[in-house]
């Protein structure tokens, strides 16, 4: 007779070679079709949840009669299989609509609060079929009635049971997916925007921007990028990055972003600016360990130079005719650690020669490790490379910059961290 695991065991406990009422098979052997074949080399678990002996024993014989391997495990009140359905999740839980400490529909409830990923199979008396019609309605995936069960129909009952909740939880998990990659493109539209450039500006500016998740991410982090030209024809460009991953600081990256937007139209700059954009920071992250670095610059029309402001934030790299240098203009804290910053963050000029560019980025890009321990490629390692491909065009520049600094990293985990890369050059073909 098969074995059941009694109620003080700490798990339910495998039937030996010598107890199994079948010989072990190989997973190839049984039918396809099969669900209560070997998973991962060890039979499925059926957990019975049966007060009453004489139906327990009803059910360990069925399951010796049917010649399938199973772990049976035995609980005799909802109270003991809470400990059991906490120590393993079975594949399948056989129920008793009638328990000591739960009548009806209760223990179905709590047992799918509990194990929501293990199909449930209740069972009922000859005259409550209707009961366990309403119990399929509520979540269970069939209902048998004791006293017209036979080995072949309770074991098949419960391999349709087990493949049918497989089937739900993928189902579940494929909208679950869908529902992220919606949510993300929704994000990704508000952190990564269409630049907002005047069509009779007098200063042409041409915009290459890059976006690139960090390794294995589900869902963007708080990069963002901007770039708007203001009716006097000055051009004005942002590039920020929120502490952490997730919708919480992609949500708060889309709102930087928009309120940096919304301000620099409404003439805000220079320090009120980023005044303003803490204030938005601190009245929406989740928690007071959140913040915000970004480097922001103006280029007034017709002008040789740029103002930019920095905040806790990487340098950035210009490019001139000369070649490429990185430049770290002085700043003040990232926003949000120290609120109400009071020295302010000061604005200073950086001249730009004709048909010069400028290239900004988020620290993903020089975060990565390329070596063992803490060696990073940081701004040095960043600048290297760009030197040696100064004389390609903007696209180029960027994409090797993004792919040189991902093929270091390759061995050695790849970049961990989103990259915003904003490349501007003024007067050039679009």
């Amino acid at each position: 007779m098969v074995s059941i695991s009694g109620l003080g065991a700490q798990r339910p406990v495998a039937r030996t070679p010598q107890q199994a009422v079948a010989a072990p098979r190989e997973p190839s052997a049984g039918p396809a079709d099969d669900s209560l074949a070997l998973w991962n080399g060890v039979p499925p678990y059926v957990l019975l949840i049966e007060d009453d002996e004489g139906d327990a024993v009803l059910v360990e014989e069925l399951v010796e009669d049917s010649g399938i391997e199973v772990r049976l495990g035995r609980a005799r009140s909802l109270a003991d299989a809470l400990d059991l359905l906490k120590a393993e999740a079975p594949e399948c839980v056989l129920l008793d609509l009638h328990l000591p400490d739960a009548q009806g529909l209760d223990g179905l409830k709590t047992v799918l609060d509990v194990s929501g990923e293990s199909a449930v199979v209740v069972l009922t008396g000859l005259s409550e079929e209707r009961s366990g019609l309403t119990a399929v309605a509520a979540g269970a995936q069939d209902y048998l009635v004791k006293g017209r069960l036979e080995a072949d129909v309770f074991m098949r009952a419960i391999r349709y049971a087990i493949q049918r909740k497989r089937t739900e939880l993928a189902a579940v998990a494929l909208q679950a997916g869908k529902l992220r990659a919606e949510e993300n493109a929704r994000l990704e539209r508000g952190l990564l925007p269409t630049p907002l450039l005047l069509d009779d500006a007098p200063d042409r500016v041409s915009v290459c921007a890059r976006y690139h998740p960090g390794r294995a991410q589900t869902l963007l982090g708080g990069d963002f990028y901007d770039v708007v030209q203001t009716p006097d024809g000055a051009t004005h460009a942002v590039v920020g990055d929120v502490s952490g991953h997730g919708p919480s600081e992609a949500a708060l990256g889309v709102c930087l972003r928009v309120a940096w937007r919304s301000f620099v139209m409404a003439g805000a700059r220079g320090a009120e600016l980023l005044g303003l954009l803490e204030q938005i920071l601190l009245a929406e992250r989740s928690g007071p360990e959140i913040f915000a670095t970004l480097v922001f610059l103006t280029r007034p029309a017709g002008s040789d130079a740029v103002s930019v402001q920095r905040a806790g934030h990487p340098g950035f790299l210009v490019r001139s005719a000369a070649g490429v240098e990185l430049r770290t203009v002085p700043g003040g804290p990232a926003l949000g650690i120290v609120p109400g910053w009071g020295p302010g963050w000061p604005v200073t000029e950086v001249p730009l020669e004709p048909g010069g560019a400028l290239m900004l980025f988020t620290d993903g890009l020089i975060e990565g490790r390329i070596g063992p321990g803490s060696d990073r490629l940081d701004e040095a390692g960043l600048l290297e490379i760009a030197r040696r491909h100064a004389d390609l065009p903007a696209e180029p520049f960027v994409d090797t910059l993004i792919q040189a600094a991902q093929g270091l990293a390759a061995d050695w985990g790849g970049l961990a961290d989103d990259v915003a890369v904003l490349h501007l050059e003024w007067n050039s073909p679009t």
